[in-house]
């Protein structure tokens, strides 16, 4: 570890003085590649500088007591000792956290999709539930909410609901929460007081960059017709719809939600670019891919990920077994405790694996 940890220094201060050339900084996007590299290194290179000075420091209090201090002294000698050893250990911990492996897409913003799952209009009014709970997660967060697509039930369920959420770190922090949600309570229409059982889907994307993704015109097949609202009914006297069809993948997308016919063709485009760059990855990364569809899956009650259990107030999430009894709070966007703990769990995983 020490080797890397040197090797990394080392870029670190190369990448300090390319930096501060007058000529690579008049190359202005060379410039911020490196300035952005030197900044991701930073973190990693103070721990490293700290590392190594407090071994320096255990090495001389070691040294004090191999010079044979009077019992008083050596006491003080051996609890300093004990300290900086303690200290030492839990650095060491953070920097292996630091040297984990990045997700290259943790800093993007994200494209979220709701699907009500099994339970039919109750389903879809969890769908609605758990777009609210991410509403105000993002609000909580400053960050910012454009919906792509919505297909409500006449109650006010949500079928289908694709959003983008932007936000430095947004898909770092709801990556995790793409799986199959499940809610147990009772339905405002059930008149014998049962509890019932209902899911919804989530996934969350990657938003896709240009630079990500590049699609070929001709690979677009784009319909235009008039948007419509609950049971069908026009919303609409123009054409302003779009669905865009990606003739290679099949993938279709549509929206129909602003009245301009060009900002629905560029929402739609951002779903489908978001989509063709998770294929992508699923292609790249077989694991991550089966793991992805263990998550989403059908929507069946029994693929779940986390339950909402109204009548107990609380929420579980069953990847990591923790159950938080705080339910309101959660429903309203208070999820950092529960995404800190899968983080901390997935690290302690591939900390098995340094």
């Amino acid at each position: 570890m020490f080797d890397r940890l040197q090797a990394i220094e080392d870029r670190y201060e190369e990448l300090g003085q390319i930096i501060s050339d007058p000529d690579v900084i008049n190359r202005r996007d060379e410039w911020q590649a490196f300035v952005k590299e030197h900044s991701s290194l930073e973190q990693i290179v103070e721990s490293f500088r700290e590392y190594k000075d407090l071994k320096e420091e255990i090495a001389d209090t070691r040294s004090m007591l191999e010079e044979g201090p009077d019992k008083e002294l050596k006491e003080m000698v051996e609890a300093e000792l004990k300290d900086l050893e303690q200290e030492l250990e839990a650095l060491e911990h953070k920097i292996k956290l630091l040297l984990l492996p990045k997700d290259p897409m943790d800093e993007k913003n994200v494209v979220m999709e709701i699907r009500g799952g099994a339970g039919g209009d109750e389903a879809a009014l969890f769908g609605a539930v758990l777009f609210r709970l991410y509403s105000r997660y993002a609000e909580r967060q400053g960050w910012k909410i454009d919906i792509m697509s919505a297909n409500y039930t006449d109650i006010g369920g949500v079928k289908e609901l694709i959003f983008v959420i932007e936000g430095k770190g947004a898909y770092s922090r709801l990556k995790y929460e793409s799986g199959v949600h499940r809610v147990q309570r009772i339905p405002t229409t059930e008149s014998g007081g049962r509890i019932h059982t209902s899911t919804a889907t989530v996934a969350v994307l990657p938003e896709a960059e240009d630079v990500d993704i590049e699609i070929n015109q001709n690979d677009l097949r784009i319909d235009v017709f008039r948007s419509s609202g609950h049971g069908g009914q026009s919303v609409n006297t123009t054409d302003s719809a779009v669905r865009i069809t990606h003739l290679p993948t099949g993938l279709v997308v549509t929206c129909q939600d602003e009245k301009s016919q060009l900002k629905n063709k560029e929402k739609a485009l951002k779903v489908l670019k978001a989509r063709l760059l998770d294929a992508a990855q699923q292609e790249l990364e077989q694991e991550y891919a089966e793991n992805r569809r263990s998550q989403v899956g059908t929507g069946d009650r029994s693929e779940r990920i986390r339950t909402y259990n109204y009548p107990q107030g609380r929420v579980t999430d069953h990847r990591i077994n923790l159950t938080l009894y705080k339910l309101e709070n959660f429903l309203d966007g208070d999820i950092d405790e529960m995404i800190d703990a899968i983080i901390q769990y997935e690290q302690l995983e591939q900390l098995k694996k340094f």
